[in-house]
C-alpha cells in the first residue's frame, strides 16, 4: 500500500536553508513572495517525495498539512456509496491542497490523494503556514477565518435545528407510547380501588350471615377453580356467557345481577359454578358470596392490568436507556441489532398502524467497536426517511447480515424509489426532496459522517424495482486515524 500522511519524509525536518527562493520562484502561486518570504516558507516545511500509489492525505482526516506539488502528479478521489470517484488530478507543479486548520481548528481533507506519476511535494505544517499567513496578509487571514466561520456557524445552527426536530419528534413519540400504558395502569387503580371497596363490604356481609368455616373454604375453593381453569372465550362469547349468567341470578332472586356477572363471564365460568355455590350456600349467603368471588377476580385482574402497564412502562424506558447510551463508554463492542431495536421502540408511533416491519437478522452476528449512540442517530434518520418515503403505509425491511469484515445493515422501505440525480447528492448537506420546512437536508450527511468518518464504514442509497433501500457496511473496528 502506499504511504501515508508523510511517511516517505521525516516528519519535521525542515527543507533545506536558501532553497526555497530557487525551487518556488518559477511557481505562479507564490508570485509577489519576495526571495526571503520564499526561503522561510520552505524551511517551515519538508521536501515529501512520493511514488505511484502513495498516500499524502486521505479524506476525513485533520487537514494539519499544506501541500504543494512540485513535479509529478496526484489524483483526488473521494469515496460515494461503497466506490472512489476520481474529483480531479493534481498535475500542474503550484496546484496545492489541504492546510485548512491553519484558519479553521476542525478543517479536514476533502479528498484522498493518491500518486499517479513520482514527483515530489512541499509539506507545511497548517500551524506554521497560518503563522506566517498572519504576519505577510492580515487582511487576506481575516477574511478567510471571517468566511470558514460564518460557514460553520451556519452549518452549525442549521445541524442544531435538525437534532432539535429529531429530538422534538421522538420526545412526542416516547410520551405517546408511555401515555398509552400509564394511562391504562391509572383506570386500573381507579377501578381497583372500588373493586377492593366491594371486596371487603362482601365479606362483612359474609361474616354477619354466619358463615361458617367449612363454607368458605368451599366457597375459596370455587373462586380458586376459577382462577386456574377459566374458559377463555372471545368478546362475542363473553357478552353471550354474561347474559346466561344474568338471566341465572334473576332467576334465583339475586339483585345486582349487572355488577356479578360480568367478571365471572369474562374469568370464564359457567352458570354450572353458580349452581355449586348455591348448594354449599344458604339462600341469604348466595348473594354476598358471589360477590365476594366476583370482586375477587376482579381484583386479579386488575392487578394482572397494572402488571402489564407497567412492565411496558419498564421497557419503554429500558429502550430509551439503550438508545441513548448515556449509562455506557462511548466507544463499545456493540450489538448493532440491540441498536436497531430501540430505535424502532422509539419510533413505534410513526409504525403502528400501516407500516409493516419486517425484520430479516442472520444468526451469529459480530459484534463492532463502535459508538452505539452515534449509530442509533443514523438508524433513526434512515428510519425516519424511509417511513416519509412510503408516506405512512407500506413495508419497512432491516436486513442485518455479517460479512468478513464486518455487518453490512439494510433499510428498506416500498416508497416510490429514487431517481439516479437523487441518488448521486442524496448525502451532500443541504440536500434534500422534502417540501420546505419539512426538512433541512442534514440528516443523510449527519449519517454520512457518522458512518464513514467517525467509523471508517460506508454508506450508499440505492433504487430498486419495489422502492429503495440503504445500505450500511460497518467495519469490525474503526481504521487507526
Amino acid at each position: 500500500m502506499g504511504a501515508e500522511q508523510g511517511t516517505s519524509a521525516e516528519p519535521g525536518k525542515g527543507a533545506e536553508s536558501g532553497k526555497g527562493a530557487a525551487v518556488l520562484r518559477g511557481l505562479a502561486l507564490f508570485d509577489g513572495l519576495s526571495n526571503d518570504q520564499l526561503d522561510r516558507l520552505w524551511s517551515a516545511g519538508s521536501e515529501w517525495p512520493f511514488e505511484s500509489g502513495d498516500v499524502p492525505f486521505s479524506e476525513g482526516k485533520p487537514a494539519d498539512f499544506w501541500w504543494v506539488l512540485l513535479d509529478g502528479s496526484l489524483s483526488l478521489v473521494r469515496r460515494v456509496g461503497h466506490q472512489e470517484t476520481e474529483l480531479g488530478v493534481m498535475s500542474n507543479p503550484g496546484q496545492w491542497a489541504g492546510g485548512f486548520q491553519a484558519w479553521d481548528a476542525h478543517g479536514v481533507y476533502m479528498a484522498t490523494a493518491r500518486g499517479v506519476a513520482p514527483g515530489r511535494l512541499l509539506r507545511v505544517p497548517a500551524e506554521a503556514l497560518g503563522e506566517v499567513a498572519r504576519e505577510w496578509f492580515p487582511f487576506g487571514v481575516h477574511l478567510i477565518a471571517g468566511l470558514v466561520n460564518t460557514v460553520r456557524s451556519i452549518e452549525a445552527k442549521a445541524r442544531q435545528r435538525e437534532s432539535l426536530v429529531a429530538l422534538g419528534t421522538l420526545a412526542a413519540g416516547l410520551a405517546h407510547e408511555i401515555n398509552n400504558p400509564a394511562s391504562a395502569a391509572t383506570r386500573a387503580v381507579d377501578a381497583l380501588d372500588h373493586a377492593t371497596e366491594a371486596l371487603l363490604s362482601s365479606l362483612r356481609r359474609l361474616g354477619e350471615s354466619s358463615m361458617t368455616a367449612e363454607q368458605f373454604v368451599a366457597l375459596d375453593t370455587l373462586r380458586r377453580g376459577i382462577a386456574t381453569g377459566g374458559e377463555e372465550l372471545d368478546a362475542l362469547g363473553i357478552a353471550d356467557r354474561e347474559e346466561e349468567l344474568s338471566e341465572w341470578l334473576v332467576s334465583h332472586d339475586i339483585d345486582r345481577d349487572w355488577v356479578i356477572a360480568p367478571p365471572f363471564a369474562a374469568a370464564g365460568a359457567g352458570v354450572e359454578l353458580f349452581g355449586r355455590a348455591a348448594a354449599e350456600l344458604k339462600p341469604r349467603q348466595l348473594e354476598a358470596g358471589l360477590e365476594w368471588v366476583g370482586s375477587s377476580l376482579t381484583v386479579v385482574s386488575l392487578l394482572g392490568e397494572i402488571r402489564e402497564a407497567t412492565h411496558r412502562v419498564s421497557e419503554l424506558v429500558a429502550a430509551v436507556r439503550s438508545y441513548s447510551q448515556l449509562d455506557r463508554a462511548l466507544v463499545q463492542q456493540t450489538d448493532v441489532t440491540e441498536g436497531l431495536e430501540s430505535t424502532l421502540v422509539m419510533l413505534g408511533h410513526k409504525l403502528r398502524g400501516r407500516v409493516t416491519v419486517v425484520r430479516d437478522y442472520a444468526e451469529d452476528l459480530p459484534v463492532v467497536e463502535a459508538i452505539p449512540g452515534e449509530l442509533n442517530q443514523v438508524w433513526t434518520n434512515l428510519v425516519d426517511n424511509a417511513v416519509d418515503a412510503m408516506e405512512g403505509s407500506g413495508t419497512l425491511r432491516i436486513t442485518v447480515r455479517g460479512v468478513e469484515d464486518g455487518v453490512v445493515v439494510e433499510i428498506a422501505d416500498t416508497g416510490p424509489g429514487v431517481a439516479d440525480d437523487v441518488a448521486a447528492h442524496a448525502f451532500e448537506p443541504f440536500f434534500t426532496t422534502k417540501d420546505v420546512g419539512k426538512g433541512t437536508g442534514l440528516g443523510l450527511d449527519i449519517s454520512r459522517r457518522i458512518v464513514v468518518e467517525r467509523h471508517g464504514g460506508d454508506i450508499s442509497l440505492e433504487s430498486r424495482d419495489d422502492g429503495a433501500v440503504v445500505v450500511v457496511r460497518l467495519p469490525l473496528r474503526p481504521a487507526e486515524s
